[in-house]
């Protein structure tokens, strides 16, 4: 017989699979779809393994790892909503703390807990597990959108300007960082994929 514990495990489990039909702005390569938010979720968590010595002293790296793969979570209900619509980002706060009340209850009570936690403290970004987060997720569009030559940002008509404006936080965390995203964004412009200005 199957305990109480496992079943609810499995319905979170069985739940998440919906984060894998929930489509964001960046592309992929070849250009055949746009990435869905799990993709993005396992991009950035990897990101996180990989630039660990960028980030500041005493930062738990799993702890990082294992937000990055829960940040997205609740867009199973409320989908992604994009970086540049600030009304849109600004409406939807309250519907991501329903969506996330909903989905980590199906855990366990311990770690729906931790879950919601985890979340929470990522919103928070107060933390330097946190702050080191928003930066990779943030940094993972800027390099996506380069790398896969993304048409679909081209019919945002985003500026140059708009991208640094929402992204120049990085440069506060990390100089490298954002010396490399900086760079990214030229040639994303001499691409055509964002506009001069």
């Amino acid at each position: 017989m199957i305990n109480n514990r496992l079943a609810g495990q499995m319905a979170f489990i069985a739940e998440i699979e919906k984060l894998k039909i929930v489509y964001r702005q960046n592309g992929i390569i070849g250009g055949g779809r746009q990435e869905n938010s799990a993709e993005h979720s396992w991009h950035v968590a990897l990101m996180a393994f990989t630039l660990q010595e960028y980030a500041k002293d005493n930062t738990d790296i799993p702890k990082v790892i294992q937000m990055l793969l829960i940040h997205d979570l609740v867009e199973i209900y409320v989908g992604d909503i994009f970086l540049y619509d600030e009304e849109g980002r600004e409406e939807i706060k309250v519907q991501e703390q329903e969506a996330a009340e909903k989905l980590f209850s199906l855990l366990p009570d311990d770690q729906g807990v931790i879950f919601k936690d985890l979340w929470n403290e990522y919103e928070g970004k107060s933390t330097r597990e946190a702050e080191f987060a928003l930066v990779l997720d943030n940094l993972q569009p800027i390099l996506n959108h380069y790398y896969t030559n993304n048409q679909n940002i081209t019919g945002k008509k985003l500026k140059r300007s708009q991208v640094i404006q929402k992204k120049l936080f990085i440069k506060d965390y990390s100089e490298e960082l954002w010396e490399f995203a900086l760079g990214i964004i030229d040639k994303s412009v001499e691409k055509g994929l964002f506009a001069e200005g």
